[in-house]
C-alpha cells in the first residue's frame, strides 16, 4: 500500500474514527484502525465490536492495499505534524510495518493483518429514512443529559427512539430517563419511519453522533433493524448495535393534572440556582423552592458550611408551595431550554413536576422532587 494525502484530510477522518477505539483493549486488533486504499480514496474503519465508524478520505493512491495500525498512535502522530503537510503512508513488502512520512519526519508503526479485523455485520435493515442533521442533533441534545449511567438498569443507558401518534400526526420521538428525571423531544416523523420498531440507542453511540451532527444542512440517512442502526452523515458511516431491552412505559410518569403554573425567566433562574448551590458540598444537594404569588425564594442549607437564599420575581397565582429539587438537574434542564421563560407545572411537594420551554412546544421535561 502506498498513499499520499493532506494532513488535514487525514486528521479529520482519524478524529472521527479513533474515538471509537477503547484505550485499554485485551484484543490487540481492536486497538487498531483499518486502512484500505482503493480508487481515489483511503477508507478508515474502527470498531469496539458494538460500534463501528467508517470514513472515506480523498487521497492519491499509488498502490492499493489494506492494513491495520494502532489508532491512537497514528492519530497522535498526524496531529503533531505541521499544518499543510503532505503525508505518505507506505507498507513494507512483508506487510508487518507501515511508514508514516511527512517532510523530514518519518515514523514506523507495527501492523496487524487486515484479515484479523472484525466486521460488524449489519444484516438487513427494515426501515430507511432521512432527516436533517439539525433535527437529529435536536432530538439527541435535548434528551441525552437524562440518560442513566446505572449499569444495572441497562435498558435506561440510552435514548429511546420511536414513532408515536400525537395530536393527529405521526411524530418521531426521543426519550431518556434515569428514574429521577425524564427528557422528551419530538419532530414530525420523516417518510419511511412509519412502523419502525422502538429502539434504544446506546450512550456511547449517542456521544459519537453528537460530534458528527455538528455540520449544519447535512442530510442524515438512518437505516435500522431490530438489533442495529446505521447513520450515514456525509462521508461518515456509523453502525451500532442497539440495547437489547424494553424501555419502560414513560407516558405513565408524565403528569397531566398539575394545575399550579410558575413562569420564570430561564436565565435569571439558572444563574440564581447556580449561585445558591455553591453553598452545598456537591451539586446534587437539594435546592428548596418556596413559591408564593409573584415570587420564588431559593434556599440551600448545608450543616457543614452555612446557608444561602435568593429571591426572584416570577409569574405565579396559585396556592403557595414548598418543593425541593436536585440543583444539578434544574441546571441541566435550564440549559436545554431555548425560550426566554421556563414554565413549571406543579402539583404538590411529593409529585413529579413538569417543565416546559415557552419557546419550544416539541420538548418537555419531568423532574422528581427531593425531600428538603
Amino acid at each position: 500500500m502506498r498513499v499520499i494525502l493532506e494532513r488535514s484530510t487525514l486528521l479529520k477522518s482519524l478524529n472521527h474514527v479513533h474515538r471509537v477505539v477503547e484505550r485499554r483493549n485485551t484484543i490487540p486488533i481492536l486497538s487498531n484502525v483499518l486502512l484500505s486504499a482503493d480508487g481515489a480514496s483511503l477508507q478508515l474503519k474502527a470498531t469496539d465490536l458494538d460500534l463501528e465508524v467508517t470514513e472515506a478520505a480523498g487521497a492519491t493512491i499509488e498502490q492499493a492495499g489494506a492494513t491495520t495500525v494502532p489508532a491512537h498512535l497514528l492519530y497522535d502522530i498526524v496531529r503533531k505534524l505541521p499544518d499543510g503537510a503532505e503525508v505518505m503512508l507506505k507498507t513494507d513488502e512483508d506487510g508487518n510495518a507501515m511508514s508514516v512520512m511527512a517532510g523530514r519526519s518519518s515514523f514506523r508503526l507495527q501492523c496487524l493483518p487486515q484479515s484479523d479485523f472484525p466486521e460488524l455485520s449489519a444484516g438487513n435493515f427494515s426501515h430507511i429514512f432521512r432527516l436533517d442533521s439539525a433535527d437529529l442533533k435536536a432530538l439527541i441534545e435535548k434528551t441525552q443529559f437524562a440518560i442513566s449511567t446505572e449499569e444495572t438498569r441497562y435498558y435506561l443507558n440510552g435514548i429511546f427512539l420511536h414513532t408515536i401518534e400525537s395530536e393527529g400526526s405521526l411524530k418521531l420521538r426521543s426519550v431518556a430517563t434515569d428514574g429521577h428525571r425524564l427528557a422528551r423531544a419530538e419532530m414530525e416523523a420523516p417518510a419511511g419511519s412509519e412502523g419502525m420498531p422502538g429502539i434504544i440507542i446506546p450512550r456511547k453511540t449517542v456521544g459519537e453522533l453528537q460530534k458528527l451532527v455538528d455540520a449544519p444542512d447535512v442530510a442524515v440517512t438512518v437505516e435500522l433493524s431490530d438489533t442495529k442502526i446505521r447513520f450515514t452523515i456525509g462521508s461518515v458511516i456509523l453502525t451500532s448495535k442497539l440495547i437489547d431491552g424494553t424501555f419502560p412505559d414513560y407516558q405513565r410518569v408524565i403528569p397531566t393534572g398539575n394545575d399550579k403554573q410558575l413562569v420564570i425567566d430561564r436565565q435569571t433562574f439558572a444563574s440564581a440556582v447556580d449561585r445558591v448551590s455553591t453553598i452545598s458540598s456537591e451539586r446534587g444537594r437539594a435546592v428548596k423552592l418556596t413559591i408564593a404569588e409573584g415570587q420564588v425564594t431559593l434556599t440551600v442549607n448545608n450543616p457543614d458550611s452555612g446557608s444561602a437564599t435568593e429571591e426572584l420575581a416570577a409569574n405565579y397565582e396559585s396556592d403557595p408551595i414548598e418543593i425541593g429539587f436536585n440543583a444539578r438537574y434544574l441546571l441541566d434542564v435550564a440549559a436545554q431550554l431555548s425560550g426566554g421563560n421556563a414554565r413549571f407545572l406543579l402539583a404538590d411537594a411529593g409529585s413529579p413536576t413538569l417543565v416546559q420551554d415557552e419557546g419550544d412546544e416539541s420538548t418537555l421535561y419531568v423532574l422528581m422532587p427531593m425531600r428538603v
